[in-house]
């Protein structure tokens, strides 16, 4: 279960960065400013990043806050799953993927994510499962909400190519999943869903 600050903390950025982004006077600007550094403060006290660093995070932002997409590639090989090893997460075991980027559509998204992580060139077949980051408990926590959806993709092309992003890619039995796993990205669960998928096409998309 999300912890009650992160919730707290999180509904406080997002009053400050819906605020900021509708209101025209100066002194409601400022209150909302003063909600957007309570809420970093709050995140900084139970978290590694530093109030500074939120505030930062938090200025990137514009608009109407609203959930971050992150798209990762399920991809099988002689009933095994491709899993890559992350430079930038200790070097661990992950599906290839990342956040989606504007004016591309998540499919899209997602077959991008996959060549440039691992170098095969897929197409996608099936949106497997939507998830919510914190429902599924997935840590450390992030000062933003995440929408995760993953998609079976099969390979048209390609090889395996390391680069500045991954150290090694390789594919996996279900017996076979490393106990290194990037937990931010995906957990042994969602791994474990995944291989029923394959054995059972039919299964229904998953949603939180």
């Amino acid at each position: 279960m999300t912890e009650k600050w992160i919730k707290w903390s999180r509904k406080l950025q997002a009053i400050s960065q819906t605020g900021l982004h509708f209101s025209k006077d100066q002194y409601d600007r400022e209150r909302y400013e003063e909600i957007g550094i309570v809420a970093a403060e709050i995140l900084a006290e139970h978290t590694n990043l530093s109030v500074e660093k939120l505030l930062q995070l938090n200025t990137i932002e514009f608009g109407y806050a609203t959930p971050k997409v992150d798209v990762r590639g399920v991809v099988f090989q002689d009933e095994k799953i491709l899993l890559v090893r992350e430079i930038a997460d200790a070097g661990r075991w992950t599906l290839p993927g990342g956040f989606a980027d504007v004016n591309e559509t998540p499919s899209q998204a997602v077959v991008r994510e996959v060549l440039e992580e691992s170098g095969f060139e897929t197409q996608t077949i099936k949106l497997l499962a939507v998830y919510d980051r914190e429902h599924q408990q997935h840590t450390p926590p992030l000062p933003y909400s995440i929408y995760k959806l993953f998609f079976h993709c099969q390979i048209t092309g390609g090889k395996p190519r390391i680069n500045n992003e991954v150290s090694e890619i390789a594919f996996f039995s279900e017996t076979e999943i490393p106990i290194e796993l990037s937990e931010s990205r995906v957990k042994k669960s969602q791994l474990i869903r995944f291989f029923g998928h394959l054995k059972t096409l039919n299964l229904p998309t998953d949603f939180d």
